[in-house]
């Protein structure tokens, strides 16, 4: 296709072939699975499946790529999915409006997938993810925590179990160790941790929009109350943890 002509001059036409034929699943479409989720389909994946049960929230303005003010309260799944459909039409993108959890992973055959992509906040869904992709062949990327950062040359590719300094790899390895599991795996970490301005328990805008009930009806999913802590992010940190996330997927595919 032509508008991959510059990507094709750079890696070549065999190489484009196999991201078309490639198959990514993508959980968490925020600061960073949505900026990874858009450099995917910019480098010709061409099976694309994004996972995230949120609606876009006036707070996530500063740091997600589909959060407009035009876009809040809708599924951001949804919105991200037609904005990759546009970008390219010949992939195939699907948006899982949903929550992973252990009580929905089964819907996932995840050996069907060339590459796991990692980008959830909850710890808790985090770890199922972890859990279950390490017991594949499954290729794997993570994303650990993106807050309370500002410097990006802090921003690091490593192997999972040789990171530090990160709270959110901290409670990980803490929980990875407790279901006595020790394969490693990629991630992108920083060990940069700067203080907050002010400690907040809900987003504080007036104008949350989060679910308070599932589309089935069933059981609350609002996050911000659940949280022990909100903390700050900015997009060009969130950014870049996307995108050094689909680079080392992009990278891995075509060797």
């Amino acid at each position: 296709m032509i508008q991959f002509h510059r990507l094709q001059l750079l890696i070549g036409q065999d190489a484009i072939k196999r991201l078309a034929s490639a198959r990514v699943l993508l959980l968490g479409v925020g600061g960073v699975g949505s900026w990874c989720a858009e450099a995917l389909i910019r480098n010709g994946i061409g099976h694309l499946e994004i996972v995230d049960s949120d609606l876009v929230c006036v707070t996530n303005i500063n740091r997600q790529l589909q959060a407009l003010h035009s876009t809040v309260g809708q599924s951001k799944v949804k919105v991200l999915a037609n904005r990759l459909s546009d970008i390219n039409p010949a992939a195939i993108v699907i948006a899982h409006d949903m929550i992973y959890n252990h009580d929905t992973a089964d819907d996932f055959a995840l050996t069907e997938y060339d590459y796991i992509v990692d980008a959830i906040d909850s710890l808790a869904y985090k770890v199922e993810l972890l859990d279950r992709t390490l017991q594949t062949d499954v290729p794997l990327i993570s994303s650990m925590g993106a807050a309370c950062k500002m410097d990006p040359a802090q921003i690091q590719l490593a192997s999972f179990w040789k990171t530090h300094g990160c709270p959110l790899a901290k409670l990980v390895r803490k929980r990875l160790r407790y279901r006595k599991i020790s394969k490693d795996f990629e991630c992108v970490y920083s060990p940069e941790n700067l203080p907050q301005h002010a400690a907040t328990m809900a987003c504080g805008s007036g104008m949350c929009v989060c679910p308070k009930t599932t589309a089935k009806g069933d059981s609350a999913h609002e996050w911000c109350s659940k949280k022990t802590i909100i903390n700050g992010s900015s997009v060009h940190i969130t950014g870049i943890f996307g995108f050094l996330m689909a680079g080392v997927v992009t990278n891995r595919l075509i060797c």
